[in-house]
């Protein structure tokens, strides 16, 4: 039985990569920020667990817990917007910090924490979640600066953990899910069904092997220009 430890998974596109994983036999640890959201998680039949990715304390904890629990996966799913109407004049140095924190900084921090529960697994596969609005050759609208930023940066220090954690054999990949409708999106209609986007994600990660460490790729199989 492969197992994974999904971060942010107590709703939208975390909470279906629980549902889908399970369903295939998956052994599924799950992360959510509070009681109620481990409860429901439990209630999904994944073993929960508390984490505030943006709190070094927080994943040291969940590390002490999970001690040398053998991990196939770890998939850094937790993730913010933040305030995508900002235009670049309105900006601060709090809301940057705060976009950054989440999504790069807690996810990098996260997979190493737990680099030798991968170790000890069979896979060894560390997950980022990535978006089209890190490519900077697909950039052809602007706005969205924080999370642009953000993603583009979890990308640059994912490809780094890639070149440095090849000789481990640990595939570091990074996962696009497309624009889907979650409360991330308001549900906008004009969004993938979120079990769609799952769906065509974990068929990405059922497939993932060494030689596929440092790509950014889509829920369609295809790879993210960067």
């Amino acid at each position: 039985m492969s197992s994974i430890l999904i971060a942010g998974a107590s709703r939208g596109i975390g909470r279906e990569f629980v549902r889908q994983l399970l369903e295939k036999g998956w052994r599924v640890l799950a992360t959510a920020r509070d009681q109620a959201g481990c409860a429901a998680l439990a209630e999904l039949g994944a073993e929960p667990f508390i984490l505030d990715i943006t709190d070094d304390r927080s994943i040291a904890a969940l590390a002490a817990k999970l001690g040398s629990t053998p991990l196939d996966a770890v998939l850094a799913n937790a993730g913010i917007s933040g305030d995508q109407s900002m235009p670049m004049e309105a900006v601060t140095w709090a809301e940057m910090v705060r976009v950054m924190d989440t999504n790069t900084l807690g996810a990098v921090l996260l997979v190493a924490a737990l680099k030798p529960n991968l170790l000890a697994g069979e896979r060894r596969l560390a997950l980022g979640m990535s978006s089209l609005m890190s490519s900077i050759s697909s950039n052809n609208w602007g706005t969205q600066y924080c999370y642009r930023a953000s993603k583009t940066a979890l990308n640059a220090m994912w490809r780094s953990l890639a070149d440095e954690w090849r000789v481990d054999a640990i595939t570091c990949a990074l996962l696009r899910p497309g624009f889907v409708k979650t409360d991330m999106t308001d549900h906008n209609d004009r969004g993938l069904d979120v079990d769609v986007s799952v769906a065509g994600m974990v068929r990405v990660i059922e497939q993932l092997a060494l030689a596929d460490t440092g790509r950014c790729i889509g829920f369609d199989g295809k790879d993210v220009p960067w």
